[in-house]
């Protein structure tokens, strides 16, 4: 059988009903490219072990750094790597991001909250 092919945006537009919730779109070895709805602002977390990319695929986020934030369009990627603080937030309704880590990241790092997500569904 040969491997399922998704269209990213059109699954997270049928499957993912909250922002800040992932959802796995596949396994990467020991890694997982995730697909998550942004709201209007996350938390402040870091990585200790983890780089994170992030990849724009519908509307416009801001990653704030302590120094500065980063704003990222559709088609635009960006790494954070391992222990930077950063709090991802949107720009325009709902933007749809795919983000690729290792799967065992969990997406508010070393800050637990409401919006920590141990659990993550599949597209």
């Amino acid at each position: 059988m040969p491997p399922r092919k998704i269209n990213l945006v059109e699954a997270a537009d049928r499957t993912i009903t909250k922002v800040f919730d992932p959802h796995i779109a596949g396994d990467v070895n020991d890694s997982q490219a995730k697909v998550a709805k942004f709201g209007d602002v996350f938390d402040w977390h870091a990585h200790e072990k983890e780089d994170e990319a992030f990849l724009v695929l519908r509307g416009r986020i801001a990653i704030d750094f302590r120094d500065g934030p980063v704003e990222l369009g559709e088609g635009d990627f960006i790494v954070v790597p391992r222990g930077v603080e950063h709090r991802p937030r949107s720009l325009t309704e709902q933007p749809v991001v795919l983000m690729f880590e290792p799967a065992t990241t969990l997406n508010t790092g070393n800050a637990k909250s409401d919006l920590t997500v141990a659990d993550l569904k599949r597209l």
